[in-house]
This record gives C-alpha cells, structure tokens and sequence, in this order.
C-alpha cells in the first residue's frame, strides 16, 4: 500500500516536472522570437510564419500578441470608438469647448448671442473661418485665404450673410487687437545683426516702391477716372501699403521652415513692410488733412513724421524697461513679460488713437517687441537661438495668434461689400491697380539688386510687395467718412466712394493672390537654410551690404 502511494507520488511530481520544462522551453522561444521580430536588421533561418515575414529583405515586426488584438489586459475587448484616440479626440474636446463657450455667452449677454446680435455674428465668422482655414491648408494653400474667402461669403451670401449684424465699431477694434499680435510677434521675429547688415538696403526697400505706386496711382487715376490731383494720392497711398496681417504670418512660417533666412530675406520683409506701412499710413494722413483743411497745413506736414518718432521713442523705452522689469529670478517670468508686452502694445495701439496719434501705433508695436526680445536675447533666455524658437513669449503669442488669426482675416474678408462695388469703377479701377503693382514689382525687384540676391530671390521679395489688406480695409472708408462728416459736398462723396470701391477691389484681388504667390513661391524661390549658423549667417550678411 505504501509502495504503491509512493510511486503515484514520484509519477505526479515527474509530469510536473516535465509541464515545468515544456513552459520554460516555450518561454525561450517566445522571447527569442520577440528579440528577432524586434530587429528589423537581423537575418533568420526560420522560415515559420509565426516567427517572421520578409519584404524586401527587411522583416515585417509581428506583435507577441497578434491573437489578442481588439482587446484589452484583462481579455474583454475593445471598443473601437472609445475612448477616442487621435485626431478624433482632439476635434471632439474641440467642439465640446465652442459649444460650451457658446452656451456661456448666450447666458451671459443672453440676446447679443443669440442669432441677429452682435456676438452670434463674430461667434460665427470666428469658427467659420478657422474651419475654412484648416480645410484650404488640405489643397496646400495658406489658411487665410480660406478665412478671407469665408468671411466674404458671410458678408455678401444670403442667408449666410451673418457678418451684417457685427457692429463696425467692434469689428474696427477687433481687427486692431489682432494686429497688435501679429506686430508684436513681427518684432520678436526680427534678427537684430541681420537687420543691422541690411539697413540699407531695407530703407530702399521700404520708401523706394511705396512712394513709386504711390505717384503711379495717382497719375493712372487722373488719366483714367478723372480724379484731382490731391484724391489721386489719397488713392495712391491707400493701395501703396502692404499688407503686415498677409505678408508678417507668411515671413514668420518661412523662418520656420528656415527658408531664406542665411540671406535675411524674412527679417528684410517684416522690417521693410512695417516701415512701408508707416510711410502710406503718413502720407495719407497728410494728403487727406490738405484735402479737407482742417487745422493748420504746417501741422498736418509734420505731424506724420512726428508721429512715428513717438511710436519708436515709446518702443525703446518700454522696450528697455523689460528687460529688468520683471526680475530674472521672477518664478513667473514668461508669464509677466507676455502680458507686458501685449498690455503695452494695446496701448500705443489704442492710446495713440485717443490722442490723434494713430501712427504711432503700429510702428511703437514692432519696436517694443524688437527692443524687447533683443534685450531678452543678450540675457541667454533662449540659450542664443536668433529665431527664438525657445521663447516661451513667443511661444504664448504663437497660441494667441492661433485665436486671433481667424478674427483679423474673417473681418478683412467681411469688410468687402459686393453692394459697394461700382460697375462703371470696377474696371479702371482694375487697370489703375495693375499698372500700380506691375510698376512696383519692377521697382522692387531693381531696389534689391545690389543685395546679394539672386535672381530667385530678387523675384521672391517683389512677389512678396503684392499683398495689401489691413491698411485698405482700415483707411479705404476714411476719406467717405470725412466727406460725409464735413458735409464736403456730394461730389467729395463721390470720390470718396470711388477710393472705397478700389481699396475693396484690392484686398479682393492682391491679398489672395499676394498670399498664395509666397507660399507657391517659397519653395521653388528660396534656398533652405542650414539651422543655427551663426558664422554663415553673418558672413552673408556682410556681404549684402
């Protein structure tokens, strides 16, 4: 009895022993086999579908739990949809946001929400646009011209014309917030030395076409519409402004992509655009004081001037201020130098407009932000990156362009009125803006010859001058409004109309156009740049001037 219970004993323990083997034996070859699928690079002798797959000579990773897909640790399996994962969970968390803000704002300001009041109208331009945006960047094209497309069609479609029940105050300074961002991340984007090597020829760059189109404009619209002298130039310098909210995001997104920029090609438009903008805006404003006499003529002069030493003046200073307000050891530094720098460029932007100093504004924007980010630079915030991709102010106005971006183009699109455009205008005022921009373009393309650029790049920075939309949209109705105001006249209104009609004709035309033009361009046009090479960059640099 005893024997016999001892040789059951011995058996159960040998099957044991054997079952404990045969899992260590297939443990062995588990791992084995993970270790080969796992190294695409590794030549096997087994041909067994189980352990590996070749194509092409390299083996097509098989995961150990090939069995077990669709479900989770515990055996149970997986739903497909959720949780979301992806793309799809971030649209999703994206449009539970806009629903809830949306409901917010109807319990908030309860009619001014609802459809007809003036925050359902932005609301709807505002997620319109941004959708359209996304959806154009599918055919390889700059997201604005989505939003300026869709803003147009909310303005001038029926039953979609949502844009008509914005209040034109509210959307005026909208749009200047807006390009208080896009400034302020201009100036953060200028490169200091490159710009110090090239200062020369962006002085050329800014004053020679400008003021080129400008008489242009004026001769073509005396010759072909028969305006006086003084409307020409208002006119002229209307449509002589480029565009900073087309041309500076374009500038930006080739200074990422690192195109141009050994040569300081986007540091050269930003810097020269903004200047260009400076000198229309000016040249507006005096033209359009002489026209209407309003205070003294010798104050209208120097008034244009003046104002754009106030804004610069204003820059520095402040500038210069942040760069040891707030403390360096400041735990909350980025935080302090970004509301800084957006509550000091809203107020040049908008103080200066409450003193009558609206050019000031633009110009105290760009050089806040590059005096500041200059001082920030020395001080190795960025660990000496010249693009300053490690920012983190940069980085916070990057996001807040983001927010800002569908909000600027949106309203520059909506800002056009087909009910505006005058027949018996529209074509030779097509003609007066074509013979303006050919000219400039040839006018462009000589005043960087002598840069050390090539043929390419020539012909890039003269594609570059095309866009116009911010300072047309802005000062396009200015001369009807003072006509009206100053009871001038209807045939002052006229003219006036006449100016509105062919800004809008402008924006409609070059800011697509312009937009699409840089970013074709670029690619073919410009060279790519190496990253962070400093010794290059000044040498070519040098050699530009």
């Amino acid at each position: 009895m005893a024997g016999s219970i001892a040789n059951e004993i011995s058996d159960v323990q040998e099957k044991t022993e054997n079952q404990t083997l045969n899992l260590d034996q297939v443990d062995k070859e588990n791992n084995l086999t993970s270790e080969v699928v796992n190294e695409p690079g590794l030549a096997s002798n087994n041909t067994s579908p189980s352990s590996q797959c070749w194509k092409g000579g390299k083996p097509l990773q098989i995961l150990s739990n090939h069995l077990n897909d669709g479900q989770d640790d515990k055996g149970k399996k997986k739903n497909m949809w959720w949780p979301p994962r992806g793309l799809l969970a971030n649209y999703l968390a994206l449009t539970i946001i806009v629903v809830l803000f949306y409901g917010t704002l109807v319990g908030l300001l309860d009619s001014l929400a609802l459809p007809g009041g003036h925050i359902f109208g932005l609301f709807i331009i505002v997620v319109m646009c941004h959708i359209a945006g996304e959806l154009i960047t599918l055919l390889r094209l700059p997201s604005l011209l989505g939003m300026l497309t869709m803003g147009f069609m909310l303005r001038n479609v029926p039953k979609i014309n949502f844009a008509e029940d914005l209040d034109p105050k509210w959307a005026s300074d909208l749009r200047s917030v807006a390009l208080v961002v896009i400034l302020l991340r201009a100036g953060m984007g200028l490169d200091p030395r490159t710009l110090r090597k090239l200062s020369l020829v962006c002085f050329r760059l800014a004053f020679t076409p400008c003021l080129v189109e400008t008489v242009t404009v004026a001769v073509a619209s005396n010759l072909l519409l028969g305006f006086p002298w003084l409307w020409g130039f208002i006119l002229g310098f209307v449509l002589a402004a480029v565009s900073p909210a087309v041309v500076v995001p374009s500038m930006l997104d080739l200074q990422d992509k690192k195109l141009g920029v050994n040569k300081g090609i986007p540091t050269l438009v930003i810097a020269a655009a903004s200047i260009d903008d400076v000198l229309a805006i000016t040249g507006f404003g005096v033209v359009l004081g002489i026209t209407f006499s309003e205070g003294s003529v010798a104050w209208t002069v120097i008034k244009g001037p003046l104002e754009a030493m106030v804004g610069v003046a204003y820059g520095a200073l402040f500038g210069f201020i942040l760069w040891h307000v707030p403390a360096k050891d400041d735990k909350s530094l980025s935080i302090l130098r970004s509301a800084a720098l957006l509550i000091g460029g809203l107020f040049i932007m908008f103080g200066s407009r409450a003193v009558e100093f609206g050019g000031a504004g633009a110009l105290g924007c760009l050089s806040l932000a590059f005096v500041a980010a200059s001082g920030w630079r020395k001080q190795k915030w960025d660990d000496g990156i010249w693009d300053g991709d490690d920012n983190p102010v940069r980085t916070f106005f990057n996001y807040l362009w983001k927010i800002f971006q569908p909000i600027l183009f949106g309203l520059i699109g909506a800002e056009i009125q087909v009910s505006q455009l005058e027949a018996n205008t529209v074509g030779l005022g097509l003609a007066a803006l074509g013979i303006g921009l050919f000219i400039r373009m040839v006018v462009t393309f000589l005043v960087v010859f002598k840069a050390n650029l090539s043929i390419s790049e020539q012909f890039f920075v003269a594609l570059a001058w095309l866009p116009k939309a911010t300072v047309q949209a802005a000062f396009g109705p200015v001369a009807l409004d003072y006509a009206r105001n100053t009871k001038a006249g209807p045939e002052m209104e006229a003219f006036g109309i006449k100016v509105l009609t062919i800004a809008v004709l402008a924006i409609l035309v070059t800011a697509p156009l312009g937009a699409a033009a840089i970013s074709l361009s670029a690619p073919r046009l410009l060279t790519p740049s190496p990253v962070n090479n400093k010794s290059s960059n000044d040498t070519e640099a040098q050699e530009s001037v």
